[in-house]
């Protein structure tokens, strides 16, 4: 399959909005007036079209109304998108500037809900035998980098591989406390505008743990992360945070989230949320509740 000289390649990971993305929409160049042409797309249309290009590929839904100038596409437990015309193909993460709302990985939680999210968006499940992914099959042309072809995080069903960082390298200044005093430690590295780390959140005030967030700028949040940390109620402070709702301005030394940001490039964290127990063990992106309590449960004393 020839793959069109104007696609960039490229995953996004989960603090960066990716040049790759950025760069195939602006080649594009598409106006006000096409988009208003294409408002009412025959998804099914493009569906067809799209199986001219990956034959192998089954697809699942098509929704083009909720992207203006493009469809999403899910195919089994993988979710990537196609313009109008199915000759461009994007790998990565849509996000609403306006709702502040990462809509791709809202999109993964509800197709794929207790698989690894976070780190780049994926297309391509390797649970998917016999079928091939648009990941794999751009690869096998050269349109993709390599890492790209894997399920969501780590790939699907499958444990990231473990690695450890020392926590105590960091001090108190940056951490943001909250969640039950008496419960099991896990520090996390978040982005107040990640929508795998506000699912994590959700997730963590249910469980009898203590939380130690660490918010790491990625997206852009630096000066809501500086107001949550000069919060006289930090635990409130990290719930309007997510939710978008208004915080005072801050008052205090926030020098400590720069060593947060310092402590993630130098471990290479390849996206939000990171998950730390006490042990140092981590793991990156969301996990479900039924995989966290025993993995925290089996920290190194």
């Amino acid at each position: 399959m020839k793959i069109p000289s104007k696609l960039k390649s490229g995953t996004l990971k989960s603090g960066t909005l990716g040049a790759g993305l950025l760069g195939a929409l602006g080649a594009l160049s598409v106006s006000a007036g096409v988009y208003a042409a294409d408002r009412h797309i025959d998804a099914r249309h493009v569906t067809d079209l799209l199986k001219t290009r990956l034959p192998k590929t089954e697809v699942g839904t098509m929704d083009c109304d909720k992207v203006g100038g493009l469809c999403e596409v899910v195919a089994g437990k993988s979710l990537f998108y196609v313009d109008h015309g199915a000759r461009y193909l994007f790998i990565g993460r849509v996000y609403d500037m306006q709702t502040r709302q990462d809509l791709t990985a809202a999109k993964l939680l509800e197709i794929n809900p207790g698989l690894l999210l976070g780190g780049a968006a994926h297309a391509g499940s390797r649970e998917e035998e016999g079928a091939e992914s648009p990941a794999a099959a751009m690869a096998a042309h050269g349109g993709v980098p390599a890492g790209a072809v894997a399920g969501p995080g780590a790939g699907a069903g499958q444990a990231a591989t473990a690695r450890r960082v020392d926590l105590s390298k960091l001090g108190p200044a940056g951490a943001v406390v909250w969640g039950k005093p008496d419960g099991t430690p896990v520090t996390i590295f978040t982005d107040f505008h990640c929508g795998y780390c506000r699912a994590l959140v959700n997730q963590l005030e249910t469980m009898n743990v203590r939380v130690i967030e660490r918010p790491i700028s990625t997206l852009g949040s630096r000066d809501i992360a500086n107001r949550v940390l000069c919060a006289r109620d930090k635990g409130r402070a990290v719930r309007a945070a997510y939710a978008g709702e208004a915080l005072p301005a801050a008052t205090c030394d926030t020098s400590g989230l720069d060593a947060n940001e310092q402590f993630a490039r130098v471990n290479a964290f390849s996206g939000t949320p990171v998950i730390v127990r006490s042990d140092g063990e981590m793991l990156e992106g969301y996990r479900s509740r039924d995989i966290l309590e025993p993995w925290l449960k089996a920290a190194r004393r």
